[in-house]
């Protein structure tokens, strides 16, 4: 796996190099340049704006863990994916490592979360993204054909779209039936494992399970978590249009939001690629060319995306670091089982 990761990222670089200079490297430079610092300090603060909302998304499904810790694990996992070397599944599993921590900027709520409930926010709050993601994406296709019928766009993404949403129906069954299906397979895979790990890892099992179902148990959450998450797929759409716009190119609304979409629907196809590199670059460019807009300025547009996402992504990871180094600096409290074990003074003698 590590190897295939390394592979795919040098293939992303090359794939990358490789559009910029097909598309000329002064005309690309001329395009990102176009927009200006105060333009790019716009785009900067309209994606906090839709972390915001991406926050309020992850919140509507697990109101029991505050707002502002779910927002900062959130940032954290989406720098992970974007700026640092791992596929979408190390985005996750940092993101899980950043809503255990107890310490930090988390308001009132200072708690410590195990990581079956910390796994189990995650895995919901992915899975109703991925709901909006889907009506997102059909929304982008619907304009696509509006546009275009001819598209070759058209047919493969409403069978990834299709795929996408059986991917969901059947996550969203595992998540409420794994536990069982881990207690009767998950022997044998730990039974090599010593006996304390081989309890924890059942025991962690059935109480994720239990968090699992208290989750789904409420649907109406869950819709409106979903419903968020589309609120911030659109955001993500106008903040294309916008940039579109700064750049000269003369794009719609509803052009943007097929764009954006369809282009979502791509980069999740090539999950595995870290940071979807050369993935957006090429969907950008193809379906910019679709839309009447320049290869240069298609490709400006997702240079500047990684550019925004590398300015707030290495700040939040540089952040949540600072903050797990003071996590391991404080002191251990000693608990009264600590006590109880510890040695006992020796007695002086009286001389």
């Amino acid at each position: 796996m590590k190897k295939l990761t390394i592979f795919l990222t040098l293939l992303g670089l090359v794939a990358i190099t490789a559009a910029v200079a097909w598309s000329g490297v002064g005309s690309v430079v001329h395009a990102v340049m176009r927009i200006g610092l105060g333009g790019f300090l716009l785009m900067v603060c309209c994606q906090l704006a839709v972390n915001g909302v991406l926050g309020l998304a992850w919140h509507a499904a697990m109101p029991e863990i505050g707002y502002l810790r779910l927002l900062g694990a959130r940032m954290v996992r989406d720098a992970a994916a974007t700026c640092l070397p791992f596929s979408q599944l190390g985005g996750i599993v940092i993101g899980i490592r950043a809503t255990c921590s107890g310490h930090g900027l988390h308001g009132r709520d200072s708690r410590q979360i195990d990581w079956p409930e910390a796994a189990s926010a995650n895995l919901v709050d992915i899975t109703t993204e991925v709901m909006g993601q889907v009506a997102f994406v059909l929304l982008g296709v619907a304009f696509l054909v509006a546009h275009q019928r001819s598209s070759p766009f058209v047919v493969p993404v409403i069978i990834g779209a299709v795929f996408l949403m059986a991917g969901t129906a059947g996550f969203v069954w595992t998540q409420q039936h794994g536990g069982s299906i881990f207690r009767k397979f998950g022997g044998m895979f730990t039974r090599s494992l010593a006996s304390q790990w081989h309890d924890s890892m059942l025991s962690g099992a059935d109480t994720l399970q239990e968090r699992m179902e208290a989750i789904w148990s409420r649907p109406g959450r869950i819709c409106l978590s979903a419903c968020y998450h589309l609120l911030g797929w659109l955001g993500s759409a106008a903040m294309l249009w916008m940039t579109a716009n700064m750049l000269g190119a003369k794009l719609t609304v509803p052009n943007a939001v097929a764009i954006e979409g369809v282009t979502c629907a791509v980069m999740s196809l090539g999950f595995l690629v870290p940071g979807s590199l050369g993935v957006q670059e090429g969907a950008y460019m193809a379906l910019g060319h679709a839309f009447g807009i320049d290869s240069s300025v298609s490709l400006g547009l997702s240079l500047l995306r990684r550019g925004r996402e590398l300015a707030i992504g290495i700040p939040v990871l540089l952040l949540w670091q600072v903050m797990e180094m003071r996590g391991l600096r404080q002191p251990v409290i000693t608990t009264p089982a600590d006590v109880r074990y510890a040695p006992a003074p020796t007695a002086m003698k009286d001389s």
